[in-house]
């Protein structure tokens, strides 16, 4: 009879405990669904703008990039899912300056939602090259910063309780801009070297901010292959000013870069557009990684 008793009971205390336990589990998948509802859902563009929206908003946004990894950005055309997750969020943010050919398809689908689209690059001083704008903005510290600020600003506007939040995040990674670019620019100007050969004519906002100059093998936008008189005129400028190495980028063709470099017995050496993640670095990783690989390309040549 006792052990019919003891049994009982124990049998009520588990039934109580499992209760207990999927009362619990109920009431943390409800608070986990409660904090993913609270966060602001943000679209962006392209990978570089994600990292800086990410840096600022911290765990108070979920940050989504139309265009998927590894795709290079001039080729990307947005399909009906990825606009069906911009009619989702809470604001959307472009690089601008021509580098989202497809972002009309964008605003003629949230045009009526009412939802913030961010031109992230006003205010940044664009810069013209082979008759086109240049729309490689992030490659320049100085406009990760105006770019930056803007996004700031944007989450601001649609989350003023917390601004600042917001405000410190964008000051701790504004500091880190600050930093990189002020311990890279005495270095620079000491050198008698400026001119260094790219893949990709993807580097002039970066050589504006330290006083570089860029040759490329390919245009601005990473297409074609160069003339049998542009490769020419290429080799005759790497003999002249005895270039050797000649820089690529993951998302462009290595081909063109390797022709040059083996006519001019250079060697090849990869740099990051950020165009995409690269080596699971982050962008001040990757900054200081392009600064470093130029800076002894031309301190060495």
């Amino acid at each position: 009879m006792k052990k019919k008793i003891i049994s009982g009971v124990l049998a009520l205390m588990t039934g109580i405990l499992l209760i207990g336990c999927g009362a619990n589990t109920q009431t943390t998948s409800d608070n986990a669904q409660k904090v993913k509802a609270d966060k602001l859902k943000i679209t962006v563009s392209i990978y570089p703008l994600q990292e800086f929206t990410e840096e600022i908003a911290g765990d108070k946004a979920e940050v989504t990039c139309l265009v998927p990894n590894n795709v290079e950005p001039h080729d990307y055309e947005p399909k009906a899912q990825d606009l069906e997750v911009l009619t989702k969020s809470d604001a959307f943010i472009y690089n601008g300056l021509g580098m989202e050919s497809w972002v009309y398809k964008v605003n003629d689908v949230i045009k009526d939602k009412k939802i913030p689209i961010v031109e992230s690059t006003k205010g940044v001083e664009a810069r013209k090259e082979e008759n086109a704008i240049d729309p490689h903005s992030w490659l320049s510290l100085k406009n990760a910063e105006i770019q930056s600020e803007n996004i700031k600003n944007t989450l601001v506007k649609l989350d003023e309780k917390i601004k600042d939040y917001y405000e410190e995040n964008y000051n701790k990674f504004k500091g880190e801009l600050e930093s990189l670019y002020n311990e890279n620019k005495p270095k620079f100007e000491k050198l008698n070297k400026k001119n260094f050969v790219t893949g990709h004519a993807a580097f002039g906002y970066l050589c504006r901010d330290f006083g570089l100059t860029q040759k490329s093998v390919e245009n601005l936008f990473g297409e074609g292959e160069p003339t049998p008189k542009q490769l020419e005129d290429l080799v005759k400028f790497c003999r002249e000013s005895n270039i050797k190495t000649v820089f690529s980028e993951s998302l462009a063709s290595p081909k063109v870069s390797e022709t040059l470099a083996n006519e001019v017995g250079a060697k090849v050496v990869p740099i990051l557009t950020l165009e995409s993640k690269e080596d699971d670095k982050s962008y001040i990783e990757s900054m200081r990684y392009n600064l470093d690989e130029i800076y002894k390309c031309l301190e060495n040549e």
